[in-house]
């Protein structure tokens, strides 16, 4: 490294270190804590987006290829909503839930107080550099914590957006965004933060967990995985609907390039002929069926992507398992929807998250077959079901594991503020949206107050068998019982 490279490496150090240094500061000034000052930085990301919507649609097209409907659908619209939700509700998740005690500490109070855990990493996804990156901030904020932002380089016009024009709206002694590749995110995570928060794939997700235990720093980890979708047979009549939310849940969502996106179909033999057919039918209509002049699809991100996606393909034996689709457009990073139809169980595609326009079915016999093929995998983010089988519904609730399980449709449970969201297993761990993304960055600590003016002896020594069955009554609420070992009367044989 030249004389000037390392100089700039140093620079780059200590900015960060100062930029680390002042957001502790603030923090322990108390700053954040003050509900007005969560309300305003709020109502800020709420002006970033609404003022920069245009200027959002373009980065997100030009990075991605997305549509400004979708780019609306899954990133705009997604902040705009939590930042409300967050606004609406604060005052409430941050007030005190009180409970009782056991009568033994009469009299007392008890509480449980929430407090902002102090100083945030949050590490932003490329597939939704938007959402993902902004979602969790909002979390972060209104549980009252200083937040460093980094976003991922893989989608670098939009990190860098966010690292120019971001900082303008917030507080920049509580908020930071920090751009920069692996190196810079392997620095920040030498740092001793109060929490880290990170979406993205497995094996990164494994190197911040490491580095976090070396300062036993809690973490959520928001990954992914092989994410299912069983199709049980369906009449005619619904048939047309569930096929749009498959096609609409695997490829209108940046091209499969995510995390909760349909990895593969489950669907018996006898029916998967009728299936695909009308996945084609619907394909075509929502994207077209040439790859030079596909429509509404978004891109692969670049090209080390586009030709991981590529080499699933590039096995004979999965080649000849294509029935739609397969095509590619590498100048544009386009690829079109490919449907794979049994290709073979050990091969890369079937064992690999794809994250990208290629969706295997696979067949069997019987559909509740497909429980004991989920269970032989780690355990998913998502699953998907489509079955009017209230039976079956049960026993894919009560056998299978999952961050979720969303009946006849897909996608969705993502935009829901009341439902967590969350992986389990490989899939990650953690959850945030709504309240739960204020109680993810946030302890809650509990607080119990005595008062002095009155003291129950048998819970002192010296101990004696009256102390003894007094302490069982209390613990036990048999505070019938605990009268009248007091009165010095038994209970009646027949109560």
């Amino acid at each position: 490294m030249c004389a000037s490279n390392k100089q700039e490496a140093m620079n780059d150090d200590q900015d960060m270190r100062r930029s680390v240094e002042e957001l502790r500061r603030t923090f322990k000034s108390g700053k954040t804590r003050s509900v007005d000052w969560r309300k305003e930085q709020l109502r800020a990301v709420l002006r970033f987006i609404q003022e920069n919507e245009d200027t959002l649609f373009k980065l997100l097209q030009s990075e991605l290829g997305k549509h400004p409907i979708e780019s609306y659908r899954d990133e705009i619209g997604v902040v705009k909503k939590s930042a409300n939700n967050a606004l609406n509700c604060i005052d409430q998740w941050v007030s005190p839930k009180k409970g009782r005690l056991p009568l033994i500490f009469f009299p007392a109070s008890r509480k449980v107080l929430p407090e902002p855990l102090g100083l945030v990493l949050i590490i932003g996804s490329w597939n939704f550099p938007i959402s993902l990156t902004l979602d969790p901030l909002i979390g972060a904020i209104s549980a009252g914590n200083t937040v460093v932002i980094k976003p991922s380089e893989l989608s670098p016009n939009c990190a860098s957006f966010l690292a120019q024009v971001l900082p303008s709206y917030l507080d920049r002694q509580a908020i930071k965004v920090i751009e920069g590749g692996r190196e810079v995110a392997n620095e920040l995570l030498q740092y001793k933060w109060d929490k880290i928060f990170f979406t993205g794939s497995k094996k990164v997700g494994q190197i911040v967990m490491a580095a976090a235990a070396n300062n036993l720093t809690p973490v959520t980890l928001e990954l992914g995985g092989k994410c299912p979708a069983i199709f049980d047979i369906l009449p005619n009549s619904v048939l047309k609907v569930a096929a749009k939310r498959v096609v609409s849940g695997k490829w209108g969502a940046c091209a499969g390039q995510a995390c909760i996106g349909i990895d593969y179909m489950l669907v018996e033999q006898k029916f998967a002929s009728t299936l695909i057919e009308e996945l084609k039918k619907t394909i075509k209509r929502f994207y077209g069926d040439d790859v030079k002049n596909l429509r509404n699809l978004a891109k692969i991100i670049n090209k080390g992507h586009f030709d991981r996606l590529r080499s699933f393909l590039e096995d004979p034996a999965v080649a000849n398992s294509i029935v739609y689709g397969g095509s590619f457009d590498e100048t544009r990073l386009i690829i079109e929807p490919t449907i794979l139809l049994d290709p073979p169980l050990d091969a890369e595609i079937m064992n690999e998250e794809i994250f990208g326009p290629l969706l295997p079915i696979i067949t069997m016999d019987n559909i509740e077959d497909s429980i004991e093929f989920i269970n032989s995998k780690p355990k998913p983010l998502a699953l998907y079901a489509f079955t009017k089988n209230e039976n079956f519904k049960k026993r894919i609730l009560d056998e299978t594991s999952s961050g979720s399980v969303t009946f006849n449709d897909t996608m969705v449970q993502f935009v829901c503020d009341d439902l967590p969201f969350g992986g389990v297993g490989q899939s990650g761990f953690g959850r945030y949206h709504g309240k739960y993304s204020f109680d993810t960055f946030s302890h809650e600590k509990a607080v119990l107050e005595r008062s002095y003016y009155f003291e129950l002896e048998p819970r002192h020594p010296p101990w004696s068998s009256f102390k003894l069955q007094f302490l069982r009554f209390v613990y036990n609420y048999d505070y019938v019982g605990m009268v009248l070992l007091l009165l010095g009367l038994k209970r009646p044989s027949n109560s």
